[in-house]
């Protein structure tokens, strides 16, 4: 079997990933794309794309009948599926198959037995893989489970069967909140997965997470491409993620490798999977601190790290194995060296509890020029694309790399301090403060360590935007060779009977200020980045954190003040829960609604001490970014 065009079944940088490795190979290409993905850079790439529905996933991206429709109608003989969507799915997967087309990933079996947690942890203790103590039976009702949980002992997790991505999990610390918990998980499980049972486990304090990339072929060969480590987290989601693990002995790498490849071989496993494993880490790393967690039948988001230190592409891996070829290399010719890390760049504002952004781009970049070996750059969104609404918050990803893991660390830094999105949000800055910590540097930080520190992560320094600020001050007010010297152009703060003073107005964010010329640069921020945008308009990124930064228009009418009687949508999405009731006495910070975006939930909190005035929205209901869900007695 030979691959000569293949369907990208996925979206965002995923696809252009791969279009690069088939464009390397002379293999033609195929996007598909919904509504809100018309003019998207994933369709751009492609040689060939096809529109499979309107905006909403279920009606593009998870249609699988619509999907084949396009590979038939284009001539694909080939379908990856990228990771997310249909990856997982393996009656996708027999449904490419049963349509004569090559199925870009695992056998259909192997996604069934890996899929539900509980299986997987059943084929794992088997193959005598570690495994937690917990709770994987059938029998879903809350007496069993409550009992169950008794003898685990708490705190436990709650875990989705179906689950991934860190949706459908919930902590519990005593057994007064298992019942509230176990709604909360079985009802996110059923969103997200169309499946609610749940699977109970004994909480490891301070885990890492550490997971092995796999790979096998249908001749009966399977290695591994070493570790990497995913431990910087948050609410279950990965944040940054590194290969090899710091300081990973020898001895343990072993064990995790071989426990992994066994695995792999234990369920016939093809194509690129990875084995994840829960670590312990409050102790150093040893060969009984690890249990397997588990195991991913798909590309991951975070391959990069691994392409970068073993010096393989994956994907092409992928596409030799799924032709029925052998593996490219055996495990003795498969080597690692310096340091990687990834980062991903995500549409969201940390500093208003990660609320995902949507819209135009106005610029999007990095200072540096990505070379490809020393700072990569996969992204699925150029400046002057727009962000939908409708799909996940992460449109690129930062790869760095250096000969050890301080290189790699001090070059990911210094990229992140001048990687610039405007017109959204970005986490970039938020990213570089997680980076710069003691913990991260010392290789001490674990899954719950940004939950712990949130705030200070989250929070954007002051001095970033001083000396934004100050940037444009000193570019509009500082004459320079290309000044107009004429009596009228003079810059020179002439004021009759006084002494001279240069200032301006300017409106970061929406808040005007005066400034003078001459206001220096915060000596603890990193020198400002200043992209001219349109006149008057400038996006300015110091340490990561970007401001819009405009000179206001002294005719425009001032906006009116923000009032806070309202409780609005922040992003658009499913109306979950109202616990407000007109007429009921409530605390600022009190949560008012719950609501489901992004494929999380939401808790929106009162404004203010107040009295509730009236519902304007039903839970259940579908609302857009902006509508006014509650309203408080005026004051």
């Amino acid at each position: 079997m030979t691959i000569t065009k293949l369907l990208v079944a996925n979206r965002g940088e995923i696809a252009v990933r791969i279009f690069r490795t088939c464009r390397r190979l002379g293999i033609e290409t195929v996007a598909v794309y919904s509504e809100a993905d018309r003019a998207a850079l994933h369709v751009r790439e492609a040689d060939e794309a096809v529109c499979i529905g309107a905006s909403p996933a279920p009606e593009s991206y998870l249609r699988i009948e619509a999907i084949l429709a396009a590979a038939k109608d284009t001539g694909a003989g080939a379908i990856h599926p990228g990771y997310g969507f249909l990856s997982e799915n393996a009656a996708f997967a027999e449904a490419v198959t049963a349509a004569g087309l090559i199925w870009v990933g695992p056998p259909p079996a192997a996604i069934r037995a890996m899929g539900p947690k509980d299986e997987a942890k059943r084929i794992a203790e088997e193959a005598g893989v570690p495994v937690l103590p917990g709770y994987r039976g059938e029998a879903q009702d809350i007496s069993t489970l409550t009992k169950a949980a008794e003898k685990i002992g708490y705190p436990l997790l709650i875990k989705a069967v179906a689950g991934g991505g860190g949706r459908g999990i919930r902590q519990v610390s005593k057994p007064e909140d298992l019942e509230a918990e176990l709604t909360s998980a079985v009802r996110e499980a059923e969103s997200a997965f169309g499946d609610g049972r749940v699977m109970l486990e004994k909480l490891v304090q301070q885990p890492r997470h550490i997971e092995v990339q796999v790979f096998g072929d249908a001749h009966g060969n399977a290695v591994h491409l070493f570790e990497r480590d995913c431990s910087l987290q948050r609410r279950r989601q990965k944040v940054i993620e590194e290969a090899p693990a710091p300081g990973m002995p020898e001895a343990v790498r072993k064990a995790m490798t071989d426990a992994s490849v066994k695995l792999a071989k234990a369920v016939g496993y093809t194509g690129a999977g990875t084995v994840e494993f829960i670590v312990d880490g409050s102790k150093p790393l040893a060969e009984d601190t690890f249990w397997f967690l588990e195991m991913n039948t798909r590309l991951q988001v975070e391959h990069p790290v691994t392409e970068m230190i073993t010096g393989q592409d994956l994907v092409e891996w992928q596409l030799i194995v799924a032709s029925g070829g052998k593996l490219p290399l055996k495990q003795k010719d498969i080597r690692a060296r310096g340091h990687a890390i990834e980062a991903r760049i995500c549409a969201e504002d940390p500093a208003d509890g990660f609320r995902p952004g949507a819209g135009l781009i106005l610029e999007f970049g990095l200072l540096e020029e990505p070379d490809g070996e020393t700072i990569r750059w996969d992204t699925g969104f150029e400046t002057g694309d727009r962000v939908p609404s409708h799909y996940d918050s992460m449109i690129a990803k930062l790869i760095v790399y250096g000969g050890t893991r301080e290189e790699a660390l001090e070059r990911l830094t210094d990229t992140l301090a001048h990687t610039q999105l405007a017109g959204i949000p970005c986490n970039a800055g938020f990213l570089r403060r997680c980076a710069l910590s003691d913990a991260f540097a010392e290789g001490t930080h674990h899954v719950n360590w940004i939950g712990e520190h949130i705030d200070e992560l989250a929070a954007i320094p002051e001095a970033h935007r001083e000396a934004s600020l100050a940037a444009v001050t000193s570019l509009l007010l500082d004459t320079d060779e290309d000044a107009d010297y004429s009596p009228w152009g003079l810059r020179d703060g002439f004021r009759l009977n006084a002494p001279p003073r240069r200032s301006l107005v300017l409106a970061c964010d929406g808040e005007a200020e005066l400034f003078e010329a001459g206001e220096a640069l915060p000596e603890d921020a990193p020198f400002p980045l200043v992209t001219d945008l349109s006149p008057r308009r400038y996006a300015v990124t110091c340490g990561g954190d970007t401001f819009l930064i405009t000179v206001p228009e002294y005719s425009a009418d001032a906006e009116a003040a923000l009032g806070g009687n309202a409780v609005k949508a922040p992003m658009p999405g499913k109306l979950l829960s109202l616990t407000a009731t007109p007429g009921a006495a409530v605390a600022r910070g009190d949560t008012l609604a719950v609501l489901e975006a992004m494929k999380m939930e939401h808790a929106l909190a009162a404004p203010r001490d107040g009295i509730i005035e009236a519902l304007h929205a039903a839970p259940g209901q579908q609302v857009a970014e902006g509508d006014l869900l509650v309203s408080l007695v005026e004051e």
